[in-house]
C-alpha cells in the first residue's frame, strides 16, 4: 500500500516522506520539508542549488550558503551541458552526470530528458559497461542497497535501513553477467542505478520511489579479486542453497515492506535468470528485462520490419545466435515462427545432454552444426545475434539468407561485441538487409529495451497488477510496432515519454483483461498514468515546523 492509498478521508493531499513530502491542491504543487541549511543542500532529492528563490533562502536557512544570483533551471542546464561537452571521453561524461545526480536529481533528470538521444549511450550502454568495469576506481557516493548472503537472516533490519517508505520499482542484479562483459561483481550496481535512471526519465517514476539493489555474492573474476580498489566481498561466488536463501529473504521482505513493489531482475547469468523468473513470476510482481524486455523489443522490430518487407510472420525462418537469457527470451516471443537457436557449441538439438530446461524447449530433432552450416541449411529470413561474439556474422552467412529483404539484428552489447556492423550487413546483402542493432550505431535503428521496460513497469503499476505476464510484453511489443509507423523500425527516442505512456496504457488494459489486475476504466488508467509521471521541474518549498539542520 503506497502513501496515497494510506490516506484517511479528508487527509491532506500530500505524499509523506521522512524528510519531505510532495503536496498538491488542485493545480498547485509544492514540497514541505523540515530540512534547513546545509542539510537541504546536501539532499540530492531536494537540492536546487543556485535556483532557490529569495523567499526559500530566507525561510530555509540558506542565506549566505549560495551565490547571491538566482539561476533559472535553464541556466543551470546550460552550465551542465557546457561542461559535459568539454569532457574528452564518454566515461568522463558519465562521471560528470553521476556527480550531478549525486547533488541535484531534479536537474539531472531535466538535462537527461532534454538531451536523451545524445546522453543515452553515456548513461546506459555502452558507457555504463565501462563504468561497471571501473566501478571501484570511479566510486564517489553510495547509492542503493548492497546485500550479501550474510544478510539473509537479518533482511528485515537491512531493508529497514532504506529511508523511503514508498518504493515502487526495484532493479536488482547479482553482477554475474553485466551486458556482454561478464562477471563484474559489486560493480553491477551501476546497471541497477542506470536502469532506474531510465525508469524516471522515460516513465516518470519519481526518483524517491526507486531502489537499486546489488546482490553481492562474490565474484569469480580474477582481476577483480586481485584489484585493491574492488568494493565487493573478496571471495568466490556463493551458489546453491545459500544463494537461493538470499533471493528468498529479499523477495519476501521487499514485498512485505513495500506491498505492490515491482522487481526487475537484471543481468543475472543464464543459470539463474530463467530459473529465478519462473520461481517468482506467479508469486510477486516481477520480470526479467534481459529475457522479456529484449524479447518484446525484438518482436516489435521484427513486426515493423515485416511491415516494410511485406513478409508473413508465420512464414519466417529465424536463426538466433546466442542461447542465453536474451536469445531464449527472443525465441519465446517469436515462437509462432520457425526458430533455430545456437549456443557456443552449435545448434540446440534434442540429442544434446548439456542443455538447460529453458534451452530444451527450443531443441530441434535434427543434426547439429555451427552457424555457417545452419545458415546454409535453413536459409533464414531473420538472423538475430545475442552471442557477444564480434565478427560471428560473416559475408557467407548473410548471403545465405533468403527473401528479398533479409532481416539482420546483431543485438549484442556493448558496441564492440556486436556480431557485425550495420555497414557490413548492408554491404553483404547488396543493400537489401533491414538492420537494427542492440548498441548505438550512427544512422541505424537501435533495438533498445528502453522502448519497453519503462512502459511495462508504469503500466503494471497503474493497473495495480499482481503479476507481470508474457501477454503484457506481447501487448507492449504490438503497441511499439504500431507507434513506429510506416517505413520505420522504431519511433524516435526523443519522444520516449509519449511512447512509454502509450505502452503503459496497452499493458494496463491487457493486465485487466487477463485477470492479473482489478477492473478499471480506460479513463481511470490514463489518470493513474498521468499522476505517476513526474516532471523534473522545480516547485515551491515550504518550511515545516520541526527543523533539521546540517
Amino acid at each position: 500500500m503506497n502513501a496515497r492509498q494510506r490516506r484517511s478521508p479528508g487527509a491532506s493531499p500530500c505524499d509523506a516522506w521522512l524528510d519531505f513530502r510532495r503536496c498538491r491542491d488542485g493545480g498547485a504543487e509544492w514540497i514541505e520539508t523540515p530540512l534547513r541549511g546545509r542539510a537541504l543542500c546536501d539532499s540530492p532529492l531536494l537540492n536546487k542549488g543556485t535556483a532557490f528563490t529569495e523567499e526559500e533562502r530566507e525561510a530555509l536557512g540558506l542565506r549566505g550558503l549560495l551565490p547571491p544570483y538566482r539561476c533559472l533551471m535553464e541556466e543551470q542546464a546550460r552550465r551542465v551541458m557546457e561542461n559535459y561537452r568539454k569532457k574528452s571521453s564518454d566515461l568522463e561524461r558519465y562521471i560528470h552526470l553521476i556527480a550531478l545526480l549525486d547533488r541535484n536529481e531534479t536537474l539531472f533528470y531535466r538535462v537527461l530528458l532534454d538531451n536523451l538521444t545524445e546522453m543515452l549511450p553515456v548513461v546506459y550502454t555502452p558507457t555504463v559497461g565501462q563504468a561497471c568495469l571501473q566501478f571501484g576506481h570511479i566510486y564517489r557516493r553510495a547509492r542503493g542497497l548492497y546485500l550479501t548472503p550474510e544478510d539473509s537472516p537479518r533482511m528485515e533490519a537491512v531493508l529497514a535501513n532504506w529511508p523511503r517508505p514508498d518504493v515502487a520499482v526495484i532493479v536488482v542484479t547479482d553482477g554475474e553477467r553485466i551486458l556482454g562483459l561478464g562477471d563484474l561483481g559489486a560493480g553491477g550496481m551501476g546497471i541497477s542505478v542506470g536502469k532506474l535512471n531510465l525508469y524516471t526519465a522515460a516513465a516518470g517514476i519519481r526518483p524517491e520511489r526507486t531502489l537499486p539493489v546489488c546482490f553481492d555474492t562474490g565474484t569469480d573474476n580474477e582481476a577483480l579479486l586481485a584489484d585493491p580498489l574492488y568494493l565487493g566481498t573478496r571471495r568466490r561466488r556463493v551458489r546453491g542453497p545459500q544463494y537461493d536463501a538470499l533471493i528468498e529473504a529479499f523477495m519476501v521482505e521487499a514485498r512485505r515492506r513495500w506491498p505492490g513493489v515491482l522487481v526487475q531482475f537484471e543481468d543475472f547469468a543464464k543459470a539463474n535468470a530463467a530459473r529465478l523468473l519462473e520461481s517468482w513470476r506467479e508469486r510477486t510482481l516481477c520480470f526479467n528485462d534481459d529475457i522479456q524486455g529484449t524479447g518484446a523489443v525484438t518482436l516489435a522490430g521484427v513486426l515493423a520490419a515485416l511491415r516494410i518487407s511485406g513478409g508473413d510472420f508465420d512464414a519466417q525462418r529465424v536463426v538466433v545466435a546466442g542461447a542465453g537469457s536474451a536469445g531464449l527470451g527472443i525465441a519465446r516471443m517469436l515462437k509462432r515462427a520457425s526458430v533455430w537457436i545456437l549456443d557456443s557449441k552449435g545448434l540446440l538439438t534434442t540429442d544434446r545432454r548439456d542443455l538447460s530446461e529453458a534451452q530444451r524447449a527450443f531443441a530441434r530433432p535434427e543434426p547439429g552444426g555451427g552457424l555457417p552450416e545452419i545458415a546454409r541449411r535453413v536459409r533464414p529470413t531473420i538472423l538475430i545475434g545475442t552471442s557477444t561474439r564480434p565478427g560471428l556474422f560473416t559475408k557467407d552467412i548473410v548471403q545465405a539468407m533468403d527473401g528479398p529483404r533479409p532481416i539482420v539484428f546483431p543485438l549484442s552489447n556493448p558496441t564492440a561485441k556486436a556480431e557485425c556492423t550495420p555497414e557490413q550487413a548492408r554491404e553483404w546483402s547488396g543493400g537489401r538487409a533491414i538492420v537494427a542493432t542492440g548498441s548505438p550505431f550512427p544512422g541505424t535503428p537501435q533495438c533498445n529495451n528502453l522502448y519497453i521496460f519503462p512502459g511495462v513497469g508504469l503500466g503494471v503499476l497503474a493497473a495495480r497488477a499482481g503479476r507481470v505476464t508474457d501477454g503484457d510484453f506481447l501487448a507492449a511489443a504490438r503497441e511499439l510496432a504500431a507507434i513506429a509507423g510506416k517505413g520505420a523500425l522504431f519511433p524516435p527516442l526523443a519522444d520516449i515519454r509519449g511512447i512509454s505512456t502509450r505502452i503503459a496504457l496497452a499493458v494496463a488494459e491487457n493486465a485487466i483483461a487477463s485477470g492479473s489486475a482489478p477492473p478499471a476504466s480506460r479513463e481511470e488508467l490514463r489518470g493513474r498514468i498521468d499522476e505517476e509521471m513526474w516532471e523534473p521541474r522545480y516547485v515551491e518549498y515550504r518550511a515545516t515546523g520541526r527543523t533539521t539542520r546540517g
